[in-house]
């Protein structure tokens, strides 16, 4: 299948849509996500046009991992929590609901349990307040 250029996080790459910017350079992009599974749920994404991991280059795989672990050592300092789950799902039959590659970075502290993915929209407030408290804790 060809990569749909018209999926929400390649608009949000192109501007042409916003997000709640946590974190960005050359290759990634990091974001709150809008529908979280729990306070501080964040979203990678590679600047590259890949519908999931199967599809994206080496150097974009390796510079979303490396993103991504820098999201969640910061999510972990960030919110005071025990664990860090991180996920990447590839295709619908997998879970994924955006067809461009994405890795989530959910926090997790004892006994709590997650949200169901993509039902709930979190209020930008309150997101706004999360993405502020992870990047104070990405230096």
């Amino acid at each position: 299948m060809a990569y749909d250029t018209n999926n929400i996080f390649a608009k949000i790459l192109r501007g042409e849509a916003s997000c709640i910017s946590v974190y960005e350079d050359d290759k990634t992009l990091a974001f709150m996500d809008l529908m979280p599974q729990a306070e501080g749920h964040v979203l990678i994404v590679p600047k590259e046009a890949a519908e999931n991991l199967l599809d994206l280059s080496e150097a974009g795989a390796q510079a979303c991992i490396l993103t991504t672990r820098r999201i969640a050592l910061a999510v972990k300092k960030a919110l005071g929590v025990e664990g860090i789950h991180v996920a990447q799902l590839n295709g619908a039959a997998a879970g994924q609901t955006v067809p461009h590659c994405h890795f989530h970075v959910i926090p997790h502290a004892t006994g709590t349990v997650l949200r169901m993915h993509a039902a709930v929209r979190a209020p930008d407030d309150e997101l706004k307040v999360l993405a502020q408290r992870i990047k104070a804790c990405l230096a």
